[in-house]
């Protein structure tokens, strides 16, 4: 699984990357298929596209994003520098190719956003051309993008090798010499500016995959299903106390 998001229904919908389809949970199988990339002959366990990214418009999926449109069992590794596309769902169509590993894909005021990934650079498509207009460059392996009011909250990882292994990042890191960051970047969709960022150092967390806003919540908590913690986390409901 790779991108997760809920439906205007309340149904889960998840991109099942390793079959290369769209699926929901099923009660009686590991999951239920809803939808595949037309150009995928079969569906089958190759992650012969690597689909990642999926875009909800109006409660409902509307576009996905694949690193290739290949029919080969892990194909998608041949085309990582200019095989990528964003798909949309109803007509099956690419509306954007040429990217480098895309993700994220985000449809927000309006206007259809994904991170192009093997190129360090975040953007908008216009789905009327087919072009891919990219805003602002950040200095890491981006997986996760969420928006609030005219800002974009992107999510950098380190890679996870010594390099980006002949991606567009590891030349414009040198010339810029920087090294590749874990953490967020908060950009101004206005300027293209960072307007904040935030780094995590050390080697404990290198990667993160997602952002998600939460409108309202000061301190978000999750809770580890191997941590001492949920032996001793209780949560009481005294709504019907007498």
């Amino acid at each position: 699984m790779h991108d997760v998001a809920v439906d205007a229904d309340g149904r889960l919908l998840f991109v099942n990357t390793m079959f290369g389809c769209l699926a929901t949970l099923s009660d009686n199988a590991n999951f239920q298929p809803l939808w595949q990339p037309k150009f995928l002959s079969r569906l089958v366990p190759e992650d012969r596209c690597h689909l990642n990214g999926l875009a909800m418009k109006d409660g409902r999926p509307a576009f996905v994003s694949v690193v290739s449109q290949s029919d080969v069992a892990d194909g998608w590794r041949d085309k990582r520098r200019d095989g990528g596309a964003v798909i949309d769902i109803a007509s099956g169509e690419a509306v954007v190719t040429g990217l480098s590993m895309p993700h994220s894909p985000r449809w927000h005021n309006g206007r259809l956003w994904v991170l192009n990934s093997g190129t360090g650079e975040f953007g908008t498509v216009d789905t009327e051309s087919g072009m891919f207009q990219p805003i602002c460059f950040c200095p890491g392996y981006m997986r996760g993008l969420a928006f609030v009011d005219h800002y974009a909250v992107v999510t950098l990882s380190k890679p996870r090798h010594d390099s980006f292994r002949g991606l567009e990042p590891d030349e414009r890191l040198e010339q810029a010499n920087a090294e590749p960051q874990c953490g967020l970047q908060i950009i101004d969709l206005n300027t293209g500016i960072v307007s904040h960022w935030l780094r995590i150092e050390g080697t404990l967390v290198t990667e993160l995959y997602d952002s998600i806003v939460l409108p309202g919540v000061r301190q978000p908590m999750a809770v580890g299903f191997k941590t001492n913690e949920i032996e001793r986390l209780m949560l009481v409901d005294e709504t019907g106390r007498l």
